[in-house]
């Protein structure tokens, strides 16, 4: 029989791997998203916007504003730990969550 600690352990490592398919997942449609803005001249109208998270610990949020930079059409300009907010830029207007979608996998994985 499995103990809680290993059983905590395995579901970290299973909203890990999670993550990465979620962040993999969002840099691609990111990707292609900006490839049709860039061909098609689509209207850019970049904005700078704060984000609140609801990860506590320091290395979580900066893996969130990692993460977020990593995705194209966005960059992480600024991590307030302790207010947990993170200033973003992003290249179209869009819906805060539709920046942040990793973040209950990275909550699971590292709270």
């Amino acid at each position: 029989m499995l103990s809680g600690a290993c059983l905590m352990f395995l579901s970290r490592i299973y909203y890990g791997i999670l993550y990465v398919l979620v962040l993999i997942s969002e840099i691609i449609k990111s990707s292609w998203d900006m490839s049709v803005r860039a061909v098609g001249g689509d209207e850019i109208k970049p904005i700078v916007v704060d984000i609140e998270t609801v990860l506590a610990r320091p290395i979580s949020q900066t893996i969130l504003a990692n993460s977020i930079t990593l995705t194209p059409g966005t960059l992480s300009v600024d991590l307030d730990s302790d207010n947990k907010i993170i200033k973003v830029a992003i290249i179209a207007p869009r819906d805060k969550k539709d920046v942040i979608p990793f973040e209950p996998y990275i909550k699971k994985m590292l709270e």
